[in-house]
């Protein structure tokens, strides 16, 4: 109830001429004032018109009244500054530290309110506003998706700014740790963050002028060569695994972590490993040379390698398949751009202050396709156009940040839908 009343009180979403405090005295909302997420009153910077006298000063917000005392405003000076103190529930009145009085107000929510806010919160639906989303104004949505997509970088940039914390403002690592766990693909993206980050980046460029050492670290470290096979290159790789361990005193992960169940035979680890080593062994600062790329082809091209001729035989260790080079799909490198290299360069540019990187970033997300995935599929089939990949990752940040968690309140889509059951114009 409590958070209703801020929602409503916030965006103003009550008949304005019906406004009176307790004590039956007309007064008008100026301004509602700023939200406050910090200790202290629930909104500052507020004006309110009581009589002929404009009040500037904070409000504060309780389901009940009685709430001020259970949470002992009345003995906090921090709570003098209240000019109006808004309830669901008049039981109470409610007074400053030095005695003085404050103004109170029932705040009116309409019937038609509550039930479309409960209509909302209680669909049993993945997304809730699905059914009405289409009627949301496009120029309007388009406003939204933006944010969302603003939303999302920031999100994933606070996740590089945290690994920085953690690896001494090590660019090069902080890529390689993202770059392996973009390989993992959804099922073994946690897998393979944990690959990387048990096997430093350090290791791998000593020994990349060999590329059997390289796959013998990754496979060896990921677990994939603790079994007994006849294969030649498997016990290559386990003979050459044995001195890397010992020389960087490695301990493997175990190899359960790694799935292939319901997984397609390109998208292995094994085959991702396979990969993932030939970029690596290619370039010393990879991240340092995206830097320097001019156009999304050549971003790309970093990333277009083909695995040892080992692997255009095999997804895995244990049996032959037919020939194919294992390149990496063009689909594959529209992914690892958006999720490695865009927050890579929007997180560059703002720790730096350069401003330029961040505009780069928001360029090449806008320049590649929209991304296929069930999310995108619900979202266009209820009436949502999405043009690139930008307006993807702004309706994953809808799906995941606003429906899963159910905060409607807090969704444009959700107050616009709240906002047109208000029965009188405020």
């Amino acid at each position: 109830m409590e958070r209703l009343l801020h929602y409503v009180w916030k965006y103003k979403l009550y008949p304005s001429q019906e406004l009176t405090t307790t004590l039956g005295i007309p007064f008008t909302v100026i301004d509602p004032g700023l939200p406050n997420t910090d200790a202290g009153p629930d909104f500052f910077n507020a004006k309110i018109k009581i009589n002929d006298t404009i009040w500037a000063g904070c409000i504060e917000i309780h389901e009940n009244a009685s709430d001020w005392y259970r949470h002992h405003h009345d003995i906090n000076k921090a709570y003098d500054s209240v000019i109006l103190h808004v309830t669901g529930h008049d039981d109470s009145e409610v007074y400053r530290t030095n005695g003085e009085q404050i103004p109170q107000a029932v705040l009116p929510v309409s019937e038609t309110i509550r039930r479309n806010i409960e209509w909302l919160l209680h669909q049993d639906k993945p997304i809730p506003c699905l059914s009405v989303i289409k009627e949301i104004d496009s120029f309007y949505l388009s406003g939204w998706l933006d944010a969302l997509r603003s939303e999302r970088l920031e999100r994933k940039m606070q996740d590089i700014f945290h690994l920085l914390e953690q690896y001494s403002d090590d660019w090069n690592e902080v890529f390689y740790i993202i770059l392996t766990r973009n390989f993992g693909f959804g099922v073994n993206s946690d897998a393979f963050e944990w690959l990387a980050r048990s096997l430093p980046l350090r290791c791998i460029l000593k020994q990349r002028n060999s590329h059997s050492q390289v796959e013998a670290l990754l496979f060896g470290q990921a677990g994939l060569l603790e079994d007994e096979e006849n294969c030649y290159y498997y016990r290559l790789l386990q003979r050459e695994y044995r001195f890397l361990r010992k020389k960087f005193n490695l301990t493997p992960l175990e190899q359960s972590l790694f799935k292939n169940l319901r997984i397609r035979p390109g998208n292995f680890p094994h085959v991702k490993i396979a990969q993932l080593a030939t970029i690596l062994m290619q370039h010393d600062t990879l991240f340092s040379a995206l830097l320097e790329a001019s156009t999304p082809r050549e971003i790309k091209d970093y990333f277009r390698v083909h695995p040892s001729d080992y692997w255009k035989r095999h997804y895995h260790f244990k049996n032959f398949s037919p020939e194919n080079e294992k390149k990496i799909s063009e689909n594959m490198l529209n992914i690892l751009l958006i999720n490695t290299v865009i927050p890579m360069f929007f997180s560059w540019g703002r720790k730096k202050n350069r401003p330029e990187y961040c505009d780069r970033a928001i360029r090449l997300l806008e320049s590649i396709p929209p991304e296929r995935n069930s999310i995108i599929t619900t979202f266009t089939q209820a009436g949502i156009s999405v043009h690139n990949a930008g307006d993807t990752q702004a309706l994953i940040q809808l799906k995941r940040e606003y429906c899963e968690k159910k905060k409607c309140l807090y969704c444009r889509i959700g107050f616009r839908f709240l906002k047109r059951c208000i029965p009188v114009s405020s």
